[in-house]
This record gives C-alpha cells, sequence and structure tokens, in this order.
C-alpha cells in the first residue's frame, strides 16, 4: 500500500483548498482562495472549469446537479455550473469587510459549516466566527476564532470535528442529525504533538478522520478515539484539505499551498499549489447536498 500522494494536477494555486467530489457531474472541485478562483476536472485529470469571483470565495455545497452553493462573507452564493450565473441566496455577514470565509463543509442535515476569519492577521486576531447556513437561516456556532479549519462530520450525523489551526488541537462535539446543530460540551480529539499544524479534513466510510497537516507534509487518519491510524505524505509541505472522489469513493485528493514559499522551498517541492491524490482501501462520504 503506497503511503505517498502523487501529483494530479499542477495547478499551482497560490492557497489551494475546499476540495469536494461532484457525484452528478463526475467531477472535483477545489478553490484557490487568494485568487478567487474556483476550478473543476475530471477522474482523469483533465481541467473543465474556471470559475472567478470579486469576492473571496473558499468552500462549497453540492445543491443539485447544476447548483453548487459557494461560501463567501456577503453570503451563500448559488452558482449554476452551466451558464456560470450566480446569485446571493443566504446572507452571512455583507457589512464585513475585514474577515473572509474559510474552511466549510455540509453536514448529513444539509447544514453547511463555514468559519470565518481575519483578512490581514488572522494568527493574533480572533474576529472569525463558525455558522451553520441551513435552509435560508444562519446560526452562530463558535465566537473568537482565528483560522478555522477541519470541518467534518461523521456519517450518522451525530458527531462534527473541528479546529481553530492556532490552537494545534482539534475538537468535537455531539451534533443534532435532524438539524445539524451541536447539542452538547466540545472536547478536545486530537491534541498537539503531532507533524504541521491541524488543517481541512474529512471523514471516510469507517468514521475514521483523516486531517491534512499544515507545515507537515502530510495527511493522518485519526480513529474515533484520536490515535493515529495512518500517515500519508506529500510533496508539499502544506497540504490543506483532503476530500473523496471517483466513481468508488476510493481516491484521496489533496489540495496544497504555495503561497509564500521561498524560492528554494518551492525548488524542493515544485508541485506545490497542485492537488495530489492516492488510492485508498476505504471510500469517503459522498457529499451532502446543501439545504438551500
Amino acid at each position: 500500500m503506497s503511503d505517498k500522494a502523487e501529483l494530479f494536477i499542477d495547478s499551482r494555486c497560490e492557497l489551494g483548498e475546499g476540495p469536494f467530489w461532484h457525484p452528478l457531474q463526475e467531477r472535483l472541485f477545489w478553490f484557490d482562495i487568494l485568487n478567487k478562483t474556483l476550478f473543476s476536472a475530471t477522474a482523469g485529470g483533465i481541467m473543465v472549469d474556471r470559475f472567478t469571483f470579486d469576492a473571496t470565495v473558499s468552500a462549497a455545497g453540492v445543491i443539485d446537479a447544476d447548483n453548487l452553493a459557494i461560501a463567501a462573507i456577503q453570503g451563500i452564493y448559488k452558482l449554476q455550473i452551466s451558464t456560470d450565473t450566480r446569485e446571493i441566496i443566504t446572507p452571512l455577514d455583507p457589512e464585513n469587510t475585514t474577515t473572509r470565509t474559510n474552511d466549510g463543509r455540509v453536514n448529513p442535515a444539509g447544514g453547511l459549516w463555514i468559519g470565518t476569519m481575519d483578512l490581514k492577521d488572522a494568527g493574533s486576531n480572533a474576529s472569525g466566527k463558525l455558522y451553520q447556513v441551513r435552509a435560508g437561516q444562519v446560526t452562530k456556532l463558535l465566537d473568537d476564532q482565528h483560522i478555522p479549519n477541519a470541518t467534518c462530520f461523521s456519517p450518522d450525523g451525530r458527531r462534527a470535528y473541528y479546529t481553530d489551526t492556532s490552537t494545534g488541537i482539534i475538537r468535537t462535539v455531539e451534533t443534532d442529525p435532524e438539524t445539524g446543530l451541536p447539542r452538547g460540551e466540545w472536547r478536545e480529539f486530537v491534541g498537539k504533538g503531532h507533524p504541521g499544524h491541524p488543517d481541512g479534513a474529512v471523514v471516510d466510510a469507517e468514521g475514521f478522520v483523516w486531517n491534512a497537516r499544515w507545515d507537515g507534509s502530510c495527511v493522518i487518519r485519526f480513529a474515533p478515539d484520536g490515535r493515529v491510524d495512518r500517515i500519508v505524505k506529500t510533496e508539499a509541505s502544506r497540504p490543506t484539505c483532503p476530500a473523496f472522489g471517483g466513481k468508488d469513493l476510493k481516491t484521496m485528493y489533496i489540495t496544497s499551498s504555495r503561497a509564500n514559499l521561498s524560492a528554494e522551498q518551492l525548488a524542493i517541492e515544485p508541485g506545490a499549489g497542485g492537488v495530489f491524490a492516492i488510492d485508498v482501501d476505504v471510500p469517503g462520504q459522498p457529499e451532502n447536498l446543501f439545504r438551500a
């Protein structure tokens, strides 16, 4: 079994993020946050779409075969893929000019959990929040966040995972499978002591959490009890988020970043900013549909 993901698409994103597999389009979508762009590609690695936005966009959910919910600080856009038309369907924080959206994912109840962070100095300024957007309703879940990441959910919709990357700790909370909202106290799931810093994450069909490790050059598979089960290495030192795709959901795709890397670092990791891929034995979960 290979323990290294190989370069899938040399997309050279400044900050690749938010990958997801659209089962009705049979394509992988992902963002370059800093360049305000959404890309897509086939399972064979052929680039298909390139959507650009005026706003910073970072995460998305599938509405149906031809529509995506795109997260920006102004609100959730509905993007029609075939026509490249978009409209805001749920305002988020439209008057805010100092933060942007970051990591997000749709839970089994159809709610998009989306985090926000400071535009200029997220490491120092805890100006971010974590929201759920579902059926036109915005619910604030957490205040005073620095860098929201690792948002993902158990297959039965009864548990969520999340990190403020600045803390180095992934936390978990019980959730209501009907509403998608927390219904208990947050507790530590994975503490410090692992390579790099916790970034984006996804849960596979067995309930194991795959977490990308920024500055750690790897993705770690954590068991439901928090122990390390497997480590997949990447050429990129800054992998940002994994997602499962392909017809059997047994390909793990990993986005990455090249932002602020020196020329010497880029010479060592020329694929930085690309999308990496590796075949795995346990499939992922199909993307949950966003309840607009």
